[in-house]
């Protein structure tokens, strides 16, 4: 999906597509460095338009020509793309300005997530630290069963993003 246009007519064509044939299915947002980039108005696209139970796994750092990397709320570090084509992934810890919010979209991923997992809920429950293992069960479960649409972001133009999309496809 463009995080400019959100979402179009052919990804309109392309999900239908998806559901006629039962493909569980992950998005990436991409284009997130270019004007007007908006990832998280997109992901409500997803909601609104497609209908789908989409949750963000990734928060951007930064947008347009200040899009630096993501962060990974799932393992809550952040991820850097440095070099002339992203290719040099760097973790680091969480930009001050941006704790808050990661802390908030981490909890309504902690939210949907554990509608699959008895366990993620006993923990969330029992207020015990979440081993990232246990969420990545309940996003994988959620996605095979057609119930939940991680969504992930970037810039594929400059490889920033596509990495740690790989990682969750795997």
């Amino acid at each position: 999906l463009c995080a400019v246009g959100g979402v179009q007519s052919q990804s309109i064509t392309v999900d239908q597509q998806m559901k006629r044939y039962q493909v569980p299915c992950i998005a990436f947002i991409n284009k997130c460095d270019r004007n007007g980039a908006d990832p998280l108005r997109v992901v409500e696209q997803l909601k609104e338009k497609l209908k789908h139970n989409a949750v963000a796994l990734q928060i951007p750092i930064g947008l347009e020509a200040d899009f630096n990397g993501v962060i990974d709320l799932i393992s809550m570090k952040a991820v850097y793309f440095d070099g002339t084509l992203g290719e040099i992934m760097r973790i680091d810890k969480i930009p001050e300005s941006l704790i808050e919010m990661a802390e908030k979209k981490r909890e309504e991923l902690i939210d949907k997530a554990s509608m699959f997992s008895d366990e993620l809920t006993h923990a969330v429950l029992e207020e015990k630290d979440i081993p990232e293992s246990l969420i990545w069960e309940a996003i994988r479960l959620g996605t095979i069963k057609k119930e939940l649409t991680p969504v992930l972001m970037g810039s594929a133009y400059k490889n920033k993003g596509v990495q740690t999309l790989l990682d969750a496809i795997n």
